[in-house]
């Protein structure tokens, strides 16, 4: 197994025990940050450079969906994914929907399924980055190329 120690991954989730132990799982693999609550996770997006969110569904404050829904304003780049136990058809279609979730995964998750998963949220996150910085150096090749024109008219 491969390290991608510069992937930030940010796992929000109520239950202590998850927390330990998804620490324990991927901290030699990721640079590893938990959270208590959808508050603490805030707190942790306003300093940290997260890359991959992993948030549980039920939380008794905030659910992962609402906690999702919520950040978008003020950090609608990192890639998401939600945890459940629970198999609710309506979670999962509002975590598409409101939550702009790339992956649902059950719980108890397979390190090495989510391994993957954190993996390939990574990489879309990279390129929708890499996209983004080429497409405003495009947008500013074109304006200079238009005031280049508009010093220089045609004959």
């Amino acid at each position: 197994m491969s390290s991608d120690a510069s992937i930030n991954v940010l796992y929000v989730d109520d239950e202590v025990h998850n927390l330990n132990s998804f620490k324990a799982g991927f901290r030699r693999l990721f640079n590893v940050f938990v959270a208590e609550s959808a508050i603490e996770g805030r707190k942790i997006l306003e300093t940290e450079d997260i890359q991959v969110i992993i948030t549980d569904q039920r939380m008794p404050v905030t659910t992962g969906i609402e906690f999702l829904e919520s950040i978008i304003p003020n950090f609608p780049e990192p890639m998401r994914i939600l945890l459940t136990g629970y198999a609710d058809i309506n979670a999962v279609i509002d975590a598409i929907n409101k939550g702009q979730v790339y992956k649902y995964i059950q719980k108890p998750w397979l390190d090495e399924d989510l391994r993957i998963n954190i993996q390939k949220a990574y990489e879309v996150y990279a390129l929708r980055k890499e996209n983004r910085e080429l497409t405003e150096r495009l947008l500013l090749a074109n304006e200079q190329l238009e005031y280049l024109l508009r010093q220089d008219p045609p004959n």
